[in-house]
């Protein structure tokens, strides 16, 4: 969604760095990028000038011009305000001291309300709660139908009296207000402690819709409002957002397809505008990609600067613990690392997401935006295939595999003998890795490892060089010899008794730690 803003700021920042100082024509410079790139990225023009002036008035101050990095503190700066117009803190949900809470959805016809109803009473749900969904939505076509798929998928039943119209040429007949009001009676006798209200929404603003919003929430006293809106509407989300504030009275927003390519200038915009925070946020289509709306984790994300937080939030909600500690031990008792192990956790790393997803939270990754949209998430697929075309005793030893064997995988995968090789060299180096790993050892490349001895030398001790000038090998033996002799424990040859604290000036009761 901010691929494109994202990337004109961090090229806007690219030219800051290394500077130790910047002159207010730099600085004006910087500002002006940043408005271009907002302005580009469809926010709201009211928001893009408060931004930029407040931006514009800290980054001219002494924060910037006393800072050891003047273009980091910049960074810093827009980071904390990018933050601000984003909502400033997370915004959970206010629960009602008396069982059930009542949360009705609101929003125009395509925004996603109740694909958003599942996903957010199957995260209710995760977290130990009884959601109960109500269908409240008797005009468009199948919109009863939906919320009850959603629901059975989800594992939460659904309060739907009436079945709505199945299709356009039908009329409304039911009466939304009072299935609303049945829906939070029968939350109460079922003992739900949460309930969800799936509303209607139109094509585009109206006084019936309006009307229609506010009657059920005459009617439910609900203790959150949630304005439902599609991140992808652009510059309209603003005026969208104000009627829906002044006509129903909101009191949070959530973001719906997050996962789209459009400019996203609606999330920077709405809370900002409204000054209601974004809770949510739904980033796909399976009830699972749904999401708590952090604002400096987002902030972060639109900085390139990686949002490392849900990545580990994500593994610990879908990573299998047994699995992880069947691999930890085997990884302590230094086994070989398989291909069934290798196909295991590449399933745990798949209920995380797309790997474009996991990816792009990634800080300081490698990997360019061109090379990420490009990313074939079917390879993963393909290499799942090759492994399940192979026997047992392939994967456990897959050096018997030879060019008959290989041949048939691809025939039994679908896919050219070059992917197989391909595949098994990757799972190799992927192999001598773990090894090392297990052995104490550093990868290749990383800096800050321990690594291993020489090729070559033995138990890590350096064979003694020969000569063939007999001069020059007694010269090297005499001075090996003398070294032998400095007595031990001395930094440079001085033997420990020449040493006195008193030579070294320390400060007085230094001497203790001396053990003097």
């Amino acid at each position: 969604m901010f691929n494109s803003l994202s990337d004109r700021l961090t090229s806007t920042f690219k030219n800051l760095r290394g500077k130790g100082r910047l002159t207010e024509a730099q600085i004006d410079g910087t500002v002006r990028e940043i408005r271009r790139a907002l302005l580009d990225a469809d926010v709201a023009v009211a928001v893009v000038r408060a931004f930029v002036a407040q931006v514009k008035e800290r980054a001219l101050g002494e924060e910037v011009s006393g800072s050891l990095n003047p273009g980091q503190q910049i960074v810093k700066i827009v980071n904390e305000e990018l933050v601000g117009i984003l909502g400033g803190e997370t915004r959970r949900l206010n629960l009602a001291k008396t069982a059930p809470t009542v949360i009705m959805l609101a929003g125009l016809q395509g925004a996603g309300k109740t694909t958003l109803a599942g996903k957010l009473a199957k995260h209710l749900k995760a977290q130990g709660h009884t959601p109960l969904l109500v269908a409240c939505d008797l005009q468009r076509p199948n919109a009863v139908k939906q919320l009850q798929v959603n629901g059975e998928r989800a594992g939460v039943p659904v309060y739907a009296p009436h079945p709505g119209v199945s299709s356009e040429f039908e009329s409304a007949t039911g009466d939304p207000v009072a299935v609303a009001r049945d829906g939070v009676a029968e939350a109460k006798s079922k003992l739900h402690d949460i309930v969800i209200v799936d509303t209607a929404g139109r094509l585009g603003i109206d006084t019936e819709m309006m009307q229609q919003a506010a009657d059920i929430r005459a009617a439910v006293n609900p203790d959150e409002v949630l304005f439902v809106i599609d991140a992808m509407i652009g510059q309209d989300a603003v005026n969208t957002a104000q009627a829906f504030n002044e006509g129903v009275g909101v009191t949070g927003v959530v973001l719906t397809k997050l996962d789209g390519d459009a400019r996203g200038g609606a999330a920077l915009s709405v809370a900002s505008v409204t000054g209601k925070p974004v809770m949510y946020a739904s980033t796909g289509e399976n009830l699972d990609d749904f999401e708590i709306f952090h604002p400096d984790r987002m902030a972060s994300r639109i900085l390139d600067m990686g949002d490392v937080l849900t990545l580990i939030e994500q593994a610990e909600a879908n990573w299998d613990k047994g699995e992880a500690e069947r691999m930890a031990k085997k990884f302590a008792d230094r086994e070989d690392f398989t291909l069934d192990d290798f196909l295991a956790q590449m399933a745990q790393i798949r209920k995380m997401g797309s790997m474009k997803k996991i990816l792009g939270m990634m800080p300081g990754s490698q990997i360019s935006r061109q090379q990420l949209e490009q990313f074939d998430e079917s390879q993963m697929d393909r290499i799942e295939a090759i492994v399940r075309s192979m026997t047992q005793h392939e994967r456990v030893a897959p050096k018997i595999i030879n060019g008959s064997r290989r041949a048939r995988i691809a025939k039994g995968s679908g896919v050219h003998v070059s992917e197989v090789n391909s595949m098994l060299e990757r799972f190799g180096e992927a192999q001598k890795m773990m090894k090392k790993l297990a052995s104490g050892g550093a990868i290749p490349g990383m800096p800050g490892g321990r690594g291993g001895a020489k090729k070559g030398a033995k138990g890590g001790k350096k064979k003694p060089a020969k000569f063939g000038n007999p001069a020059k090998a007694a010269q090297l033996a005499a001075a090996e010899a003398n070294k032998a002799k400095a007595p031990s424990g001395a930094a440079f040859g001085a033997g420990a008794k020449d040493f006195d604290p008193a030579d070294l000036n320390l400060p007085k009761g230094f001497e203790k730690f001396l053990g003097k």
